[in-house]
């Protein structure tokens, strides 16, 4: 037997799948052999390290291609691979049957099936061998050929013959491959980043003050609340406002800027509370179906105890001094990079990973990694299956805005989802190309996406001159585009687009300053975000990534996609205004027939947005979206129509 390009496959097998619990696997591989025999082979798959494979009979379709799905129903890593081997019964069926039709003499042919039975009965046990002793008794008698003919060609001989095979020279593929699995939230998160430091009207908030936030952020839909750097701040090269060389009397600094005589990496910032006050917020924010994500930045401030411990773990100037971070022409007076080539590599990467260890302890499960790409891929592959081991629900999300093909190695060697080019993608050109790369190629399996509109560090300028309209567009295409998403919040909620002279970064940027959010003002986002994170939920169709369609669309600045269910029976439709300034119109073609909606027939569209209902009788539909009022159509799409007045239709 011939077993080639088993997949799914990433690098030849040197790097796993991803799957999330629930989440099936369609496994093809191309299985043939010399001559005409009838080939049979099965999928083999094991939770690894369990001592047994369940097996699932595999289909062929064209060209000597096999198919099989299985469900990865365990939090735990599984593995898989093939096994064929020729079907001498099937085989000879066919061609008793061709003899048959010819009207030649098949006698001979019977006690070959006979002898076929009588091999599977040996192989068989309880009813099944007794069965199959049957019909090699019979198709040994002398009974009339006719009948021992249609005994031999039967669906039920073959079924059992198939049941218990003559597998003795199968032949199994020789690799394994390995499928990582994570639950549910590494496939579908809605993610809301705040700094609790600004979690106050006040002044300097604290752990106590983001409690009054959670009720909000669970009723709007968010099940993650991101926390950047929460630890000790440095006071040596402290950053001021909007980034300044030197910090003003009562600048708090950058959060990134990690380590003070208060402690490192597993301290916090004495001024956002405890140890305990931390602990305590992971345990409320839990009750409240919210999940805490914390920043791990590895890097210093030039306080930061590691400094003064472990001067071997930097990289050490001429001069004597301790190189800083930079990226030229920017320059981090307040961070000093770790050096991942010193000799002392071994205890840098054991204490890193008790970074992890630690804030796992506290019950933190999900780790939004600042910058992973400035840091050695072969650290993040042992690091992350290090902490995965002792708890295996883990969740890593790469902030790597970088270059592709770094960026993916990244997602291969364990980070559950990543940044993307999302944050610059506004065309619809630009759109439909990126997420067409990330869900119709095989960097879907590997590579999770999660669409960011905005971060602390990013103002696009489509935000920054498209007004309140744009940041409606950017969010809704974000939370539906991608099963996850985020935002940086409280700017986000209240459409903020004030940004530096000629950058996309923030004016007033909270990196550096501590801001006092109105969440109350008028012109917030907060309704339509609930109500898209209503739509989210409450359907299956948006729960993953890589079924999003794109419609085709008379207007370049009209955007229409759908999204159907795994089992079909949910469809959502969106419809985009890209042009945030000026009403746009136009003819989108819904092809009914792809869709499962048979023509003549109409279908309902109902609006989850501004509840509006409209029946659309035809494949080619008119759309106008003013950005003055809403941009966006979020459509359930209902394939059948049903009346229950003269002038009531509902879903």
């Amino acid at each position: 037997m011939i077993i080639e390009r088993l997949r799914p496959n990433v690098n030849s097998g040197r790097y796993p799948v991803k799957r999330a619990v629930g989440q099936s696997v369609d496994v093809i591989a191309d299985i043939f052999a010399d001559g005409h025999d009838k080939i049979a082979a099965v999928l083999l798959c094991r939770p690894v390290g369990a001592p047994d494979w369940f097996e699932t009979g595999m289909t062929p379709s064209v060209n000597d291609r096999w198919h099989a799905r299985f469900v990865c129903t365990e939090l735990h890593d599984y593995e898989f691979t093939v096994e064929a081997w020729i079907d001498h019964f099937a085989t000879w069926q066919d061609g008793a049957r061709k003899k048959h039709d010819a009207e030649q003499d098949i006698a001979v042919e019977l006690q070959v099936a006979a002898r076929f039975a009588s091999q599977a009965a040996a192989r068989a046990t309880g009813a099944a061998a007794d069965a199959l002793n049957d019909a090699a008794r019979r198709l040994a008698s002398s009974s009339p050929a006719d009948e021992r003919y249609a005994l031999a060609v039967s669906d039920e001989l073959a079924n059992l013959m198939r049941a218990h095979p003559d597998r003795g020279l199968a032949t199994r593929c020789e690799q394994v491959l390995r499928i990582t699995v994570d639950r549910p939230k590494a496939l579908f998160s809605a993610w809301y980043e705040l700094f609790p430091r600004s979690a106050d009207t006040g002044g300097h908030g604290t752990f106590k003050d983001c409690h009054a936030h959670l009720p909000r952020l669970a009723a709007m839909g968010f099940d993650v609340l991101y926390l950047p750097p929460i630890h000790p701040i440095g006071e040596t090269n402290r950053k001021g406002k909007n980034n300044a060389p030197r910090a003003g009397y009562g600048d708090p600094g950058s959060p990134w800027a990690i380590g003070s005589k208060h402690g490192g990496h597993k301290a916090v910032n004495p001024d956002l509370g405890t140890l305990r006050d931390f602990e305590e917020l992971v345990a409320r924010a839990r009750k409240a179906g919210i999940e805490i994500a914390i920043d791990i930045a590895f890097q210093c401030s030039p306080d930061h105890p590691y400094v003064k411990d472990h001067p071997e773990w930097f990289l050490r100037l001429p001069d004597g001094t301790i190189k800083f971070a930079e990226n030229p022409p920017k320059k981090y007076e307040d961070i000093v990079p770790f050096d991942f080539e010193c000799e002392n590599w071994r205890e840098l990467w054991e204490e890193l990973k008790s970074v992890f260890m630690f804030w796992a302890r506290k019950g933190v499960r999900i780790f939004r990694v600042d910058n992973p790409h400035t840091k050695p891929f072969g650290f993040w592959e042992w690091v992350i299956a290090e902490v995965r081991r002792a708890f295996p629900d883990t969740l890593y999300l790469a902030e790597a805005f970088t270059r592709p093909k770094v960026m993916h190695r990244l997602a291969k060697v364990g980070f559950s989802q990543s940044y993307t080019y999302y944050t610059w993608r506004n065309t619809k050109h630009e759109l439909k190309q990126y997420v067409t790369e990330l869900t119709r190629s095989d960097i879907r399996e590997f590579f999770r996406p999660n669409f960011w509109p905005n971060t602390p560090d990013i103002l696009p300028e489509y935000l920054q001159y498209g007004g309140r309209a744009a940041f409606i567009v950017r969010f809704v295409l974000a939370a539906t585009l991608s099963s996850n998403y985020g935002i940086y919040g409280p700017a986000y909620e209240l459409c903020v687009n004030a940004a530096l002279p000629e950058r996309e970064e923030y004016l007033d940027s909270e990196k550096y300053q501590v801001q006092s959010w109105r969440l109350d003002q008028r012109g917030s986002l907060a309704e339509i975000i609930t109500l898209v994170n209503r739509a989210r939920r409450d359907n299956p169709a948006l729960h993953n990534t890589w079924n999003v369609e794109f419609l085709q669309t008379d207007n370049d600045y009209l955007l229409a996609y759908v999204r159907r269910s795994d089992d079909n029976a949910n469809m959502v439709m969106v419809v985009a205004n890209l042009d945030p300034h000026h009403a746009q119109s136009g003819w989108i073609t819904t092809p009914r027939e792809h869709l499962g909606i048979h023509a003549p027939q109409s279908f309902l569209v109902h609006d989850l947005i501004s509840d509006d209902k409209f029946v659309w009788q035809s494949d080619r539909n008119y759309v106008a979206l003013d950005p003055s009022k809403m941009p966006v159509h979020l459509f359930r799409v209902s394939r059948r129509l049903r009346r229950e007045t003269d002038f009531d239709y509902y879903l």
